[in-house]
Protein backbone atom coordinates (compact mmCIF):
# COMPACT_ATOMS: atom_id res chain seq x y z
CA UNK A 1 0.00 0.00 0.00
CA UNK A 2 0.80 3.60 -0.72
CA UNK A 3 2.12 5.63 2.79
CA UNK A 4 0.78 8.58 3.95
CA UNK A 5 3.49 10.96 1.97
CA UNK A 6 2.79 8.92 -1.13
CA UNK A 7 -0.95 9.39 -0.99
CA UNK A 8 -0.46 13.25 -0.62
CA UNK A 9 1.94 13.22 -3.60
CA UNK A 10 -0.52 12.26 -5.74
CA UNK A 11 -3.40 14.41 -3.76
CA UNK A 12 -3.55 16.92 -6.54
CA UNK A 13 -5.72 14.78 -8.58
CA UNK A 14 -8.16 13.93 -5.26
CA UNK A 15 -10.66 16.26 -6.69
CA UNK A 16 -11.22 14.74 -10.14
CA UNK A 17 -11.92 11.38 -8.45
CA UNK A 18 -15.55 12.15 -7.97
CA UNK A 19 -17.55 10.51 -11.53
CA UNK A 20 -14.32 9.52 -13.08
CA UNK A 21 -14.62 6.50 -14.83
CA UNK A 22 -12.16 4.27 -14.27
CA UNK A 23 -10.32 1.54 -16.48
CA UNK A 24 -10.41 -1.91 -16.40
CA UNK A 25 -8.53 -3.45 -13.07
CA UNK A 26 -5.13 -5.81 -13.37
CA UNK A 27 -6.72 -9.16 -14.22
CA UNK A 28 -10.28 -8.20 -15.23
CA UNK A 29 -11.72 -8.59 -18.82
CA UNK A 30 -9.71 -11.43 -20.35
CA UNK A 31 -11.45 -15.35 -20.92
CA UNK A 32 -11.31 -17.60 -18.21
CA UNK A 33 -8.73 -19.20 -19.57
CA UNK A 34 -6.62 -16.76 -20.56
CA UNK A 35 -3.96 -14.49 -18.26
CA UNK A 36 -5.19 -10.62 -18.62
CA UNK A 37 -2.48 -8.33 -19.34
CA UNK A 38 -3.65 -4.31 -19.27
CA UNK A 39 -1.22 -1.44 -20.54
CA UNK A 40 -2.52 1.61 -20.12
CA UNK A 41 -0.21 3.95 -22.48
CA UNK A 42 -0.17 8.04 -21.89
CA UNK A 43 -0.13 8.33 -25.57
CA UNK A 44 -4.09 8.81 -27.69
CA UNK A 45 -2.18 9.67 -30.79
CA UNK A 46 -0.65 6.31 -31.30
CA UNK A 47 -3.67 4.29 -30.45
CA UNK A 48 -4.05 2.94 -34.19
CA UNK A 49 -0.49 1.35 -33.89
CA UNK A 50 -1.40 -0.03 -30.44
CA UNK A 51 -4.83 -1.60 -31.72
CA UNK A 52 -2.35 -3.18 -34.30
CA UNK A 53 0.05 -4.44 -31.82
CA UNK A 54 -2.56 -5.69 -29.31
CA UNK A 55 -4.11 -7.55 -32.21
CA UNK A 56 -0.75 -9.34 -33.16
CA UNK A 57 0.06 -10.62 -30.11
CA UNK A 58 -3.64 -12.19 -28.75
CA UNK A 59 -3.77 -13.97 -32.57
CA UNK A 60 -0.51 -15.72 -31.35
CA UNK A 61 -0.79 -16.47 -27.71
CA UNK A 62 -3.53 -18.73 -26.70
CA UNK A 63 -3.06 -17.98 -22.91
CA UNK A 64 -2.63 -14.60 -22.36
CA UNK A 65 -5.17 -11.69 -23.66
CA UNK A 66 -3.52 -7.98 -24.28
CA UNK A 67 -5.40 -4.96 -23.84
CA UNK A 68 -4.00 -1.78 -24.78
CA UNK A 69 -6.12 1.85 -23.55
CA UNK A 70 -4.59 4.92 -24.71
CA UNK A 71 -7.07 7.46 -23.19
CA UNK A 72 -7.14 10.79 -23.68
CA UNK A 73 -5.36 12.52 -20.33
CA UNK A 74 -3.62 9.77 -19.33
CA UNK A 75 -1.55 11.05 -16.58
CA UNK A 76 -4.16 12.55 -14.85
CA UNK A 77 -6.21 8.64 -15.01
CA UNK A 78 -2.98 6.76 -13.81
CA UNK A 79 -2.20 8.96 -10.61
CA UNK A 80 -6.54 8.82 -9.52
CA UNK A 81 -5.93 4.85 -10.32
CA UNK A 82 -2.39 4.83 -8.23
CA UNK A 83 -4.46 6.39 -5.28
CA UNK A 84 -7.34 3.85 -5.94
CA UNK A 85 -4.66 1.15 -5.96
CA UNK A 86 -6.62 -0.13 -8.85
CA UNK A 87 -3.34 -0.83 -10.64
CA UNK A 88 -2.75 -1.53 -14.75
CA UNK A 89 0.12 -4.62 -15.08
CA UNK A 90 2.19 -1.98 -17.39
CA UNK A 91 2.10 1.61 -18.05
CA UNK A 92 3.48 3.56 -21.37
CA UNK A 93 4.77 6.81 -19.98
CA UNK A 94 7.35 9.05 -21.28
CA UNK A 95 11.04 9.49 -19.84
CA UNK A 96 10.29 12.84 -17.68
CA UNK A 97 9.41 13.79 -14.17
CA UNK A 98 6.30 11.88 -13.77
CA UNK A 99 8.19 8.70 -13.88
CA UNK A 100 10.93 10.26 -11.81
CA UNK A 101 7.71 10.89 -8.97
CA UNK A 102 6.55 7.63 -9.61
CA UNK A 103 9.48 5.50 -9.37
CA UNK A 104 10.09 7.49 -6.27
CA UNK A 105 6.81 6.34 -5.07
CA UNK A 106 8.21 3.10 -5.07
CA UNK A 107 5.41 1.72 -7.76
CA UNK A 108 7.14 0.27 -10.55
CA UNK A 109 9.40 -3.09 -10.64
CA UNK A 110 12.99 -3.85 -10.78
CA UNK A 111 12.81 -5.16 -14.82
CA UNK A 112 16.81 -6.03 -14.56
CA UNK A 113 16.24 -9.65 -15.06
CA UNK A 114 14.35 -8.95 -18.50
CA UNK A 115 16.59 -10.01 -21.34
CA UNK A 116 15.27 -7.31 -23.47
CA UNK A 117 16.92 -4.41 -21.35
CA UNK A 118 20.72 -5.49 -22.73
CA UNK A 119 19.36 -4.55 -25.95
CA UNK A 120 18.54 -0.86 -24.98
CA UNK A 121 20.85 2.01 -26.84
CA UNK A 122 22.94 2.85 -23.76
CA UNK A 123 22.28 6.00 -23.99
CA UNK A 124 18.70 6.03 -23.15
CA UNK A 125 19.40 3.88 -20.00
CA UNK A 126 21.92 6.61 -18.80
CA UNK A 127 18.94 9.04 -19.25
CA UNK A 128 16.53 7.01 -16.93
CA UNK A 129 19.05 6.98 -14.42
CA UNK A 130 19.75 10.73 -14.31
CA UNK A 131 15.74 10.66 -13.77
CA UNK A 132 16.06 8.76 -10.03
CA UNK A 133 15.47 11.30 -7.13
CA UNK A 134 17.82 8.80 -5.46
CA UNK A 135 19.84 5.89 -6.88
CA UNK A 136 18.21 2.98 -7.26
CA UNK A 137 19.50 -0.82 -7.95
CA UNK A 138 17.82 -1.83 -10.82
CA UNK A 139 16.31 -0.78 -13.96
CA UNK A 140 12.80 0.03 -13.61
CA UNK A 141 11.57 0.91 -17.24
CA UNK A 142 12.11 -0.13 -21.42
CA UNK A 143 12.72 2.74 -23.19
CA UNK A 144 10.86 2.23 -26.35
CA UNK A 145 10.55 5.25 -28.56
CA UNK A 146 12.51 8.33 -28.74
CA UNK A 147 12.20 11.94 -30.46
CA UNK A 148 15.20 14.53 -31.00
CA UNK A 149 14.94 18.05 -31.51
CA UNK A 150 18.12 20.35 -33.14
CA UNK A 151 17.05 22.39 -36.25
CA UNK A 152 14.66 21.72 -38.77
CA UNK A 153 15.83 22.89 -42.21
CA UNK A 154 14.54 23.93 -45.31
CA UNK A 155 16.24 21.29 -47.60
CA UNK A 156 15.09 22.42 -51.32
CA UNK A 157 15.92 26.05 -49.93
CA UNK A 158 19.26 25.45 -48.86
CA UNK A 159 20.41 23.34 -52.10
CA UNK A 160 19.06 26.25 -53.88
CA UNK A 161 20.74 29.01 -52.17
CA UNK A 162 24.58 26.28 -51.97
CA UNK A 163 24.06 27.07 -48.21
CA UNK A 164 26.51 24.54 -46.09
CA UNK A 165 24.95 22.73 -42.94
CA UNK A 166 26.85 24.53 -39.82
CA UNK A 167 28.88 22.72 -37.17
CA UNK A 168 29.75 24.97 -34.53
CA UNK A 169 28.48 28.04 -33.13
CA UNK A 170 30.07 30.56 -35.32
CA UNK A 171 29.28 28.74 -38.60
CA UNK A 172 25.82 28.65 -37.68
CA UNK A 173 25.04 32.83 -36.50
CA UNK A 174 27.35 33.40 -39.98
CA UNK A 175 24.71 31.31 -41.88
CA UNK A 176 21.78 33.31 -40.53
CA UNK A 177 23.40 36.54 -41.35
CA UNK A 178 23.92 34.99 -45.14
CA UNK A 179 20.45 33.85 -45.14
CA UNK A 180 19.38 37.38 -44.10
CA UNK A 181 21.73 39.21 -46.86
CA UNK A 182 19.61 37.00 -49.18
CA UNK A 183 16.40 38.45 -47.57
CA UNK A 184 14.97 35.19 -46.11
CA UNK A 185 14.11 34.87 -42.56
CA UNK A 186 16.52 32.55 -41.15
CA UNK A 187 14.20 31.33 -37.88
CA UNK A 188 10.72 30.85 -36.99
CA UNK A 189 10.43 30.53 -33.02
CA UNK A 190 6.58 30.76 -32.30
CA UNK A 191 7.20 31.90 -28.49
CA UNK A 192 3.53 32.54 -27.85
CA UNK A 193 2.51 29.12 -26.37
CA UNK A 194 5.46 28.94 -23.31
CA UNK A 195 6.71 25.17 -24.25
CA UNK A 196 8.06 26.10 -27.37
CA UNK A 197 10.95 27.92 -25.62
CA UNK A 198 11.91 24.39 -24.30
CA UNK A 199 12.87 23.49 -28.34
CA UNK A 200 15.71 25.88 -28.62
CA UNK A 201 16.64 25.57 -24.29
CA UNK A 202 17.18 21.91 -24.37
CA UNK A 203 18.76 22.01 -27.58
CA UNK A 204 21.37 24.42 -26.68
CA UNK A 205 21.61 23.11 -22.72
CA UNK A 206 23.03 19.41 -23.87
CA UNK A 207 25.56 20.84 -25.50
CA UNK A 208 26.61 23.21 -22.75
CA UNK A 209 25.89 22.12 -19.75
CA UNK A 210 26.05 18.39 -18.02
CA UNK A 211 23.03 15.93 -18.43
CA UNK A 212 23.16 15.74 -14.59
CA UNK A 213 23.24 19.28 -14.03
CA UNK A 214 19.94 19.36 -12.41
CA UNK A 215 20.83 16.53 -10.29
CA UNK A 216 24.26 18.67 -9.36
CA UNK A 217 22.36 21.44 -8.24
CA UNK A 218 20.38 19.50 -5.79
CA UNK A 219 23.77 18.52 -4.68
CA UNK A 220 25.31 21.55 -3.84
CA UNK A 221 27.85 21.19 -6.24
CA UNK A 222 26.73 23.64 -8.69
CA UNK A 223 24.43 26.50 -9.58
CA UNK A 224 22.30 27.07 -12.49
CA UNK A 225 23.91 30.50 -12.74
CA UNK A 226 27.13 29.01 -13.27
CA UNK A 227 25.93 26.06 -15.65
CA UNK A 228 23.12 27.77 -17.77
CA UNK A 229 24.77 31.30 -18.54
CA UNK A 230 25.35 30.45 -21.97
CA UNK A 231 22.50 28.74 -22.66
CA UNK A 232 20.80 32.09 -21.99
CA UNK A 233 23.12 34.43 -23.72
CA UNK A 234 22.47 32.45 -27.26
CA UNK A 235 19.17 31.73 -26.08
CA UNK A 236 19.25 35.82 -26.39
CA UNK A 237 21.28 35.69 -29.53
CA UNK A 238 18.95 33.33 -31.63
CA UNK A 239 16.20 36.61 -31.31
CA UNK A 240 18.58 38.34 -33.68
CA UNK A 241 17.40 35.80 -36.19
CA UNK A 242 13.94 34.98 -35.58
CA UNK A 243 10.29 36.72 -37.25
CA UNK A 244 9.53 40.00 -35.38
CA UNK A 245 8.07 39.62 -32.28
CA UNK A 246 8.08 35.55 -31.87
CA UNK A 247 5.66 36.25 -28.70
CA UNK A 248 2.81 37.19 -30.85
CA UNK A 249 2.77 33.52 -33.03
CA UNK A 250 2.16 30.12 -31.79
CA UNK A 251 3.23 26.73 -32.41
CA UNK A 252 0.77 25.76 -35.27
CA UNK A 253 1.81 29.66 -36.82
CA UNK A 254 5.38 29.12 -36.34
CA UNK A 255 4.92 25.07 -37.99
CA UNK A 256 2.41 26.94 -40.89
CA UNK A 257 4.79 29.57 -41.73
CA UNK A 258 7.83 27.16 -41.42
CA UNK A 259 5.65 25.00 -44.17
CA UNK A 260 5.30 27.70 -46.45
CA UNK A 261 8.72 28.64 -47.09
CA UNK A 262 8.98 31.85 -44.67
CA UNK A 263 12.06 31.04 -42.99
CA UNK A 264 14.59 28.64 -43.83
CA UNK A 265 14.98 26.74 -40.47
CA UNK A 266 12.91 26.20 -37.25
CA UNK A 267 14.72 24.87 -33.55
CA UNK A 268 12.00 22.29 -32.78
CA UNK A 269 12.14 18.70 -32.80
CA UNK A 270 10.57 15.64 -34.38
CA UNK A 271 7.10 15.83 -33.24
CA UNK A 272 6.12 19.23 -35.23
CA UNK A 273 7.36 17.12 -38.44
CA UNK A 274 3.57 15.68 -39.06
CA UNK A 275 2.37 19.18 -38.08
CA UNK A 276 4.48 21.02 -40.72
CA UNK A 277 3.47 18.26 -43.29
CA UNK A 278 -0.08 18.50 -42.56
CA UNK A 279 0.30 22.14 -44.21
CA UNK A 280 3.18 21.28 -46.71
CA UNK A 281 3.25 17.40 -47.68
CA UNK A 282 5.78 17.20 -49.60
CA UNK A 283 7.72 19.68 -48.19
CA UNK A 284 11.67 18.32 -48.31
CA UNK A 285 12.79 18.78 -44.52
CA UNK A 286 15.54 17.66 -43.03
CA UNK A 287 17.61 18.29 -39.59
CA UNK A 288 20.87 19.00 -37.74
CA UNK A 289 22.13 18.78 -34.28
CA UNK A 290 21.96 22.49 -32.81
CA UNK A 291 25.69 23.33 -32.97
CA UNK A 292 26.06 25.13 -29.56
CA UNK A 293 29.53 24.78 -29.50
CA UNK A 294 32.75 26.29 -30.79
CA UNK A 295 33.63 22.65 -32.15
CA UNK A 296 31.63 19.83 -33.64
CA UNK A 297 32.98 17.82 -31.79
CA UNK A 298 30.96 19.04 -28.31
CA UNK A 299 27.94 19.06 -29.95
CA UNK A 300 25.51 16.98 -28.53
CA UNK A 301 21.89 15.37 -30.29
CA UNK A 302 19.00 16.33 -27.63
CA UNK A 303 16.91 13.18 -27.79
CA UNK A 304 14.97 12.22 -25.26
CA UNK A 305 12.72 8.97 -24.34
CA UNK A 306 8.99 9.27 -25.29
CA UNK A 307 7.63 6.41 -24.87
CA UNK A 308 9.29 3.65 -22.31
CA UNK A 309 7.06 0.80 -20.35
CA UNK A 310 7.26 0.52 -16.95
CA UNK A 311 5.47 -2.56 -14.81
CA UNK A 312 4.14 -2.25 -11.53
CA UNK A 313 5.17 -3.28 -8.56
CA UNK A 314 2.52 -5.56 -7.48
CA UNK A 315 1.49 -6.67 -10.94
CA UNK A 316 0.86 -10.63 -10.06
CA UNK A 317 1.48 -11.64 -13.68
CA UNK A 318 5.06 -11.35 -14.25
CA UNK A 319 5.02 -14.19 -16.88
CA UNK A 320 2.63 -12.88 -18.80
CA UNK A 321 3.75 -9.60 -18.92
CA UNK A 322 7.44 -9.98 -19.65
CA UNK A 323 6.37 -12.13 -22.35
CA UNK A 324 3.93 -8.81 -23.22
CA UNK A 325 7.49 -6.95 -23.14
CA UNK A 326 9.22 -9.57 -25.24
CA UNK A 327 6.54 -9.00 -27.93
CA UNK A 328 6.73 -5.27 -27.81
CA UNK A 329 10.53 -5.12 -28.68
CA UNK A 330 11.00 -7.36 -31.06
CA UNK A 331 11.94 -5.97 -34.15
CA UNK A 332 8.70 -6.07 -35.96
CA UNK A 333 7.16 -4.52 -33.57
CA UNK A 334 8.87 -1.55 -33.07
CA UNK A 335 8.80 -0.88 -36.39
CA UNK A 336 5.21 -0.98 -36.34
CA UNK A 337 4.67 1.94 -33.85
CA UNK A 338 7.87 4.07 -35.58
CA UNK A 339 5.74 3.80 -39.08
CA UNK A 340 3.11 5.11 -37.52
CA UNK A 341 4.37 7.66 -35.42
CA UNK A 342 7.88 8.47 -36.64
CA UNK A 343 10.88 9.05 -33.90
CA UNK A 344 13.86 7.06 -33.15
CA UNK A 345 14.03 3.08 -31.61
CA UNK A 346 15.60 2.94 -28.15
CA UNK A 347 16.68 -0.56 -29.05
CA UNK A 348 20.22 -1.44 -30.75
CA UNK A 349 19.67 -2.48 -34.18
CA UNK A 350 19.15 -1.41 -37.70
CA UNK A 351 15.60 0.49 -38.00
CA UNK A 352 14.46 2.96 -40.13
CA UNK A 353 15.88 6.47 -39.38
CA UNK A 354 12.89 8.96 -40.90
CA UNK A 355 14.54 11.34 -43.80
CA UNK A 356 13.45 14.28 -41.42
CA UNK A 357 16.05 12.98 -39.28
CA UNK A 358 18.72 11.69 -41.90
CA UNK A 359 20.99 15.06 -40.77
CA UNK A 360 21.48 13.65 -37.30
CA UNK A 361 21.89 10.00 -37.94
CA UNK A 362 25.88 10.08 -37.08
CA UNK A 363 25.00 11.41 -33.55
CA UNK A 364 22.14 8.42 -33.31
CA UNK A 365 24.10 5.78 -34.30
CA UNK A 366 27.12 6.70 -32.23
CA UNK A 367 24.71 7.40 -29.26
CA UNK A 368 25.86 10.85 -28.68
CA UNK A 369 22.33 12.30 -27.05
CA UNK A 370 21.63 13.57 -24.15
CA UNK A 371 18.27 14.17 -22.77
CA UNK A 372 15.99 17.09 -22.40
CA UNK A 373 16.77 19.10 -19.69
CA UNK A 374 13.25 19.93 -18.73
CA UNK A 375 12.22 16.41 -18.05
CA UNK A 376 13.90 17.32 -14.75
CA UNK A 377 12.08 20.50 -14.16
CA UNK A 378 9.18 20.30 -11.57
CA UNK A 379 5.99 21.18 -13.74
CA UNK A 380 4.97 23.73 -10.93
CA UNK A 381 7.76 26.03 -11.65
CA UNK A 382 6.85 26.79 -14.95
CA UNK A 383 10.12 27.09 -16.24
CA UNK A 384 8.73 27.46 -20.11
CA UNK A 385 7.48 30.71 -18.25
CA UNK A 386 10.48 31.90 -16.65
CA UNK A 387 12.51 31.61 -20.13
CA UNK A 388 9.82 33.57 -22.14
CA UNK A 389 9.63 36.31 -19.60
CA UNK A 390 13.57 36.56 -19.71
CA UNK A 391 13.50 37.08 -23.22
CA UNK A 392 11.11 39.68 -23.02
CA UNK A 393 13.54 41.71 -21.02
CA UNK A 394 15.05 43.47 -23.06
CA UNK A 395 16.91 45.41 -20.08
CA UNK A 396 20.37 45.32 -19.31
CA UNK A 397 21.18 42.63 -16.68
CA UNK A 398 18.11 40.15 -17.77
CA UNK A 399 20.55 37.07 -17.64
CA UNK A 400 21.51 37.68 -14.86
CA UNK A 401 18.19 38.44 -13.56
CA UNK A 402 16.90 35.46 -15.09
CA UNK A 403 19.67 33.14 -13.92
CA UNK A 404 18.94 34.55 -10.20
CA UNK A 405 15.29 33.81 -10.26
CA UNK A 406 16.02 30.32 -11.66
CA UNK A 407 18.62 29.21 -8.64
CA UNK A 408 16.11 30.79 -6.27
CA UNK A 409 12.37 29.25 -7.85
CA UNK A 410 14.36 26.27 -8.24
CA UNK A 411 15.26 25.81 -4.32
CA UNK A 412 11.49 26.83 -3.87
CA UNK A 413 10.11 24.28 -5.73
CA UNK A 414 12.54 21.75 -5.02
CA UNK A 415 13.32 21.94 -1.04
CA UNK A 416 11.70 19.00 -0.11
CA UNK A 417 13.89 16.60 -2.52
CA UNK A 418 16.68 18.62 -1.78
CA UNK A 419 16.65 17.87 1.61
CA UNK A 420 16.08 14.25 1.04
CA UNK A 421 19.07 14.08 -1.15
CA UNK A 422 21.09 15.85 1.34
CA UNK A 423 19.98 12.99 3.85
CA UNK A 424 20.73 10.33 1.53
CA UNK A 425 24.45 12.24 0.97
CA UNK A 426 24.68 12.20 4.55
CA UNK A 427 23.70 8.55 5.29
CA UNK A 428 25.84 6.60 2.05
CA UNK A 429 28.83 9.23 1.52
CA UNK A 430 29.48 10.70 5.14
CA UNK A 431 28.53 14.18 3.33
CA UNK A 432 27.70 17.37 5.63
Amino acid sequence: MLNGKRVRRFSVVLGIMAGMASLAGCGQGAPESKTEVELVSYKPEAVKAFEEIAERFNASHDDIHLTIDSPNEAMTILKTRFIREDYPDIVGIGGDINYSNFLDAELFMDISDLEEVTEVKQSYLDMDKKLEFIPQEGIYALPYAANAAGILYNKDMFEEHGWEIPGTWDEFTALCNEIKSNGIQPLYLGYKDTWTCYAPWNALAVGLSDADTCSQVNMGNTTFTESYREVAEKMQVLLDYAEPNPYAYGYNDACTAFARGQSAMYPIGSYAIPQIKSVNPSMNIDSFTFPANASEEENVLNSGIDLQFSVMKNCENKEAVYEVLRFLYEDETIQIYLDDQGGIACKEGDFQIPAELEGMRSYIENDRMADYQDHHYPSEMSVDAMIQTFLLDTQEGAADRFLERFDKEWKRYNRDLIWKIQQYRQETEGVD
